[in-house]
């Protein structure tokens, strides 16, 4: 636990509909950039958010980027997830538990 927030608990946050669902949901909300489509810029952008004790996510950053471009758009679309999580308990009690997911940026 660091700074009130685990990375492990007892129960695990659960997105609405589950990890298929938070992929759609991502998947469906991604608009590659112009710029990196051209470029032939691709790869994975992973993001680390804390989803808090009533299911919102707060504080999303960059653990590892690609590039500047889809790094800012991975980042946008998963500070915009406003569906309500499962939040995560220990003890019995909501807790804020971090969080990690990649964002693929694939051309096709």
């Amino acid at each position: 636990v660091k700074d009130g927030v685990y990375s492990i608990c007892e129960v695990m946050p659960v997105y609405p509909g589950g990890d298929d669902s938070l992929r759609t949901d991502i998947a469906k909300e991604v608009k590659y950039p112009e710029e990196a489509s051209k470029k032939g810029i691709q790869g994975k952008v992973y993001i680390s958010f804390v989803v808090d004790e009533k299911g919102k996510v707060e504080d999303a950053k960059i653990v590892r980027g690609v590039d500047p471009l889809l790094d800012k758009e991975a980042l946008r679309v998963v500070s915009a997830l406003d569906k309500t999580w499962t939040p995560g308990k220990e003890k019995g009690k909501p807790v804020k538990v971090a969080y990690t997911i990649p964002v693929k940026f694939a051309l096709n």
